[in-house]
């Protein structure tokens, strides 16, 4: 089967210019198929504080009102997303921005209130792969924005690192997959104020000794959470930071393993 690349990057590379352009010229010349998947959500608070509207967030969560979801789609699917095209064409890689709504490719359902009502946050309940075959083999880019829907008109607010892990799991059948998170460390450290202490490699084992020794802090808990629902799920690769990791040979970062 044919290799394809899913790559998320954060805020560390979004919110940095020449961060951004620097990844994304590396990122035009990667050879193989790929699906580069974005979140935003310091530009979307800055932008939410310009306009006088409140941001609520709950345990580093954020909830998503009417006139939260609002800023989220101008800037996740309006301002980066398209910002992140105008730059891929730039280097001849030819692309298209979407959110979960465009072409139906992603459907979440509403986030069900327990202790937290999160607003319109969605959990992604199916991935249909169908155009964005279409548009691999065709040599181009899907760009995803961190929003879904729900097949019933309503927009989405879902988890950038989730929608990347759904898309690698739906690819799995269909092409030999690889997923890629990009943040601002070298992957898992055992300590945090020493980035050459990585952890060269995790699987359950490595995980749940971590875990017990409280070496991994509660923000990385949901993006190795994601790892792992990946890995069990077929796709055959799965890496953790700084995004000179998939071009640089000698770089360091964490290899999550069954």
């Amino acid at each position: 089967m044919k290799t394809l690349k899913i790559i998320k990057i954060g805020g560390n590379i979004i919110n940095d210019d020449v961060a951004l352009t620097s990844f994304l010229e590396q990122f035009s010349i990667i050879d193989s198929s790929k699906i580069l998947v974005h979140g935003g959500g310091k530009l979307a608070s800055k932008l939410a504080q310009q306009m006088q509207v409140h941001v609520k967030m709950v345990d580093g969560r954020r909830v998503t009102n009417t006139e939260t979801l609002d800023i989220i789609t101008m800037v996740y699917a309006g301002k980066i997303n398209k910002n992140i095209i105008t730059l891929l064409q730039k280097n001849s890689c030819q692309s298209i921005g979407f959110t979960g709504a465009d072409g139906n490719t992603i459907v979440s359902e509403k986030r069900q209130v327990k202790d937290v009502d999160y607003g319109f946050v969605g959990d992604i309940k199916k991935v249909n792969t169908s155009i964005l075959e279409l548009l691999l083999d065709a040599g181009v880019t899907p760009v995803f924005s961190a929003i879904t829907h729900d097949e019933n008109g309503h927009l989405l607010n879902t988890n950038a690192d989730t929608i990347a892990s759904a898309l690698a799991i739906a690819f799995a059948k269909i092409y030999t997959t690889e997923l890629y998170y990009c943040f601002e460390k070298n992957g898992v450290l055992l300590d945090v104020n020493n980035d050459d202490s990585v952890v060269e490699k995790i699987n359950h084992k490595k995980y749940q000794e971590l875990l017990e020794d409280k070496i991994i802090s509660d923000g990385m808990l949901p993006k190795l959470n994601n790892c792992f629902h990946a890995i069990d799920h077929d796709v055959q690769k799965v890496c953790i930071g700084k995004s000179e990791m998939i071009y640089n040979k000698t770089a360091k970062f964490t290899t999550i393993e069954i």
